[in-house]
């Protein structure tokens, strides 16, 4: 998902899941869910995980619909 096609990593700010959670206003488990299932991309950091800040940004782009 991310656009960062170069490999470089050293200016990709990394959210922790309490931080995606609150980014997007969900709980934790639903960000844990959306890791669990492929939807939003992380890493692995120990036992933790850590979402890229442009992904959380992509997924909440791709996810909004028109209504009416």
């Amino acid at each position: 998902m991310g656009s960062n096609l170069s490999g470089d990593i050293s200016e990709v700010k990394f959210l922790t899941i309490a931080e995606v959670a609150s980014v997007m206003r969900v709980s934790k488990m639903t960000v844990y869910r959306l890791v669990h299932g492929g939807e939003l991309p992380a890493v692995r950091v120990g036992r933790s995980f850590r979402v890229s800040e442009e992904d959380v940004n992509e997924y909440l782009r791709n996810s909004f619909f028109q209504t009416g």
